[in-house]
C-alpha cells in the first residue's frame, strides 16, 4: 500500500495546517479588500495585506520546530516548504488579481485585464509565469535545505531531499504545459 494512504496522526496536523494557511491567506486578503473598498479603511487594509506573509512564517516555523523536536521528515514537511515558496513567488500576482476583480465588482473599477491567449503576448505571459515557477521552486529548495539543517536525524531526511526532484519536475512540467504549449498553440493557429 502506498505510504501516503496510511498517514500517521502527526502528519494530519501538518496537512491541516497547510490547508489552514491557504484558507487563512484568502480570508486575510478578502478582509483587506473589504476594508479597502467597502469600509474605506485604507490603513486597516494595508495592515492586513502586510500581515499576509505572517501566514507563511508561522507555517515555516511550525514545520521547523516539528522537525527539530524529532518528528520524522515526511512529504508534508516538504509540502509546507513548497507552499511557502509558491506563495512567495505568486502571492503578489494573487493579490493583484483579487484586487482588480474586487475593485471591478464592488467599487466600479475597470474590468480586470484578461491574460493574452494568442501570439507572442501569450507566449511572453506564459514565460513570465514559468519564471515565477522557477523562482518558487528555488525558494522551495532553499527552504528544504534550511529544514534539513534542523532535522534531528539526518539519515531519515530522504522525504525532504526528494523535494529537490519534485521541484525540478515541476519546473520541467510547467515549461512544457506553459510556454511550449503556448508556442505550439500560437504556431498551430498561425498555420
Amino acid at each position: 500500500m502506498p505510504h501516503f494512504i496510511s498517514l500517521p496522526n502527526e502528519m494530519y496536523l501538518l496537512y491541516a495546517l497547510i490547508l489552514a494557511c491557504e484558507i487563512g491567506f484568502w480570508v486575510v486578503l478578502l478582509l483587506a479588500l473589504v476594508c479597502r473598498y467597502l469600509l474605506r479603511r485604507e490603513r486597516a487594509s494595508r495592515a492586513l495585506l502586510l500581515a499576509l506573509p505572517l501566514v507563511d512564517v508561522l507555517l515555516l516555523v511550525f514545520t521547523a520546530v516539528d522537525l527539530h523536536h524529532g518528528a520524522t521528515p515526511t512529504f508534508a514537511h516538504g509540502l509546507a516548504a513548497a507552499y511557502v515558496g509558491f506563495t512567495m513567488a505568486f502571492g503578489a500576482l494573487a493579490v493583484g488579481w483579487a484586487d482588480a476583480h474586487f475593485a471591478h465588482r464592488f467599487a466600479g473599477g475597470p474590468p480586470p485585464p484578461k491574460p493574452p491567449s494568442r501570439g507572442w503576448p501569450a507566449i511572453r505571459y506564459e514565460l513570465h509565469l514559468w519564471v515565477r515557477c522557477v523562482v518558487a521552486c528555488l525558494i522551495t529548495m532553499c527552504l528544504v535545505e534550511v529544514l534539513l539543517q534542523v532535522v534531528a536525524t539526518p539519515e531519515a531526511s530522504e522525504p525532504l531531499q526528494a523535494w529537490h526532484k519534485h521541484a525540478f519536475g515541476c519546473i520541467v512540467i510547467w515549461f512544457f504545459f506553459g510556454p511550449v504549449w503556448a508556442l505550439a498553440t500560437a504556431w498551430r493557429k498561425a498555420g
